[in-house]
């Protein structure tokens, strides 16, 4: 796929896969570090990291907040930090549809001082913010809604910021704004606790940010998860150099494959960048795969996927019921392993699909059916009985990277698939169809 955005992609019907695939650098770890590494004091390098839409507008939002940074060798940047306060007092963001950059980054802004316009694409206009913002507000952040009430994009001015040290959040529609608000609450210098109001969605993410947080000399004491204390006096100090795990989102998609393919006697597929030793949640992926029948072999650094003997013999994974809460984004892959199984699979808390890059929910259980599946969608649920006969189908994306990678998949039901948009993959993997191509059996 190259940098262009085609109308569409012609998949044709995948017999096999089989081979070894070098994940990108995560999305979610690659964000949070490019900021983190601004904020510090010194210069970090930073390797292995993701070139994609969403780190592009990270980088451009840094840049034009004053941060000076540059290319450090293939897939690295070296950052010098700002020690905690951006040059640059008044700027206007376009952040595309970002929504770690946009929680993150409001955050910051908020509470370092300074005037500021926080924008992005049409959906961004649709994506919730407003229980950050009323977190934000409390501690004295000025904060505006140029457009709806509750949705960027915002305004940002300089305030009075109140450091009685107490704030809380809601934590039952997207882990994010804990994330963004922890992340920040080191720029106010005081001792704060964070209280979480009702359920926290999302943990995994949670504990991604906790730790690239020390990783840059922060600790965040944790109770439970209802409360988080960021200690006074803290502030970021450079590590030097770090390394960015592969994403362990996109490894989903080869690791699915490997399985499936597997019914056939394809597989096995590994996937290098992420394994046993991983920070991110959505390893345990290959474990909601392995209950669906899938055989997982975990190294240090790798995974890798087939069919277990049992699924391979009968020619169908297993169908399952699975709470998702903590890899809602890698759920998104057993919504298309459910096709391959012997009856319906329930996905259960996936409530936060609903406020993604698109509705996923609508999103997925409208395509699925274009292939012949039948489908109930819920609030939080999704019910999928496999096609009685698969359909080709053209797939329709939403400008939604992940709705173009999971479908994909379809083309291992023997069928040809059109993925419409398929450069909205750029948003997190630019390189995910040749990667694919380059492990798909001829």
């Amino acid at each position: 796929m190259s940098a262009e955005r085609l109308e569409y992609l012609d998949l044709q019907p995948i017999r096999a896969v089989r081979g070894t695939v070098l994940l990108p650098g995560s999305k979610s770890i690659t964000n949070r570090m490019l900021l983190l590494a601004a904020l510090a004091q010194g210069e970090t390098t930073l390797r292995e990291v993701l070139e994609s839409d969403d780190t592009r507008y990270m980088l451009a939002a840094l840049a034009a907040l004053g941060v000076k940074h540059e290319p450090a060798g293939e897939h690295a940047v070296k950052v010098d930090g700002v020690n905690g306060a951006f040059p640059v007092k008044k700027a206007e963001l376009f952040l595309g549809n970002a929504g770690t950059a946009v929680r993150t980054l409001t955050a910051a802004l908020a509470l370092c001082g300074g005037e500021y316009r926080i924008d992005g694409v049409a959906r961004m206009h649709e994506r919730p913010i407003g229980d950050l913002v009323d977190a934000l507000r409390t501690l004295g952040a000025r904060i505006d809604y140029p457009g709806n009430d509750g949705f960027p994009p915002l305004a940002i001015h300089a305030g009075a910021l109140d450091t009685r040290g107490e704030v809380s959040i809601r934590g039952n529609v997207s882990s994010q704004y804990l994330t963004g608000l922890l992340m920040a609450l080191p720029l106010l210098g005081g001792k704060t606790v964070v209280r979480i109001d009702g359920e926290l969605i999302s943990k995994p993410y949670i504990e991604i940010t906790l730790n690239a947080m020390r990783r840059f000399g922060v600790t965040v004491e944790r109770d439970g998860w209802r409360s988080f204390t960021v200690p006074a006096g803290a502030r970021y100090v450079s590590p030097g150099e770090l390394y960015v795990e592969g994403d362990a989102s996109s490894a989903s998609y080869f690791l699915a494959a490997g399985a499936i393919s597997g019914l056939n006697g394809g597989g096995p597929v590994r996937v290098q960048g992420v394994g046993r030793d991983s920070t991110q949640g959505d390893v345990r992926f290959a474990d909601a795969l392995a209950q669906m029948g899938a055989a997982i072999t975990m190294g240090e650094h790798w995974i890798e996927a087939s069919a277990g003997d049992e699924a391979r013999q009968r020619g169908r994974l297993r169908a399952v019921e699975l709470d998702c809460n903590h890899i809602p984004d890698a759920a998104m892959t057993l919504a298309m392993a459910a096709l391959f199984a012997d009856g319906t699979t329930t996905l259960r808390n996936i409530a936060s699909w609903r406020v993604k890059e698109t509705d996923r929910i609508a999103a997925m259980a409208r395509e699925l059916a274009k292939l012949g599946a039948v489908v109930e969608e819920g609030a939080d649920y999704l019910k999928i009985t496999p096609p009685a006969q698969w359909l080709p189908a053209t797939i329709d994306t939403y400008d939604d990277h992940r709705m173009a990678m999971c479908f994909s998949l379809a083309a291992l039901g023997g069928v040809a698939v059109r993925i419409n948009d398929p450069g909205c993959v750029a948003k997190t993997f630019p390189d995910y169809f040749p990667v694919l191509a380059g492990v798909t059996v001829r």
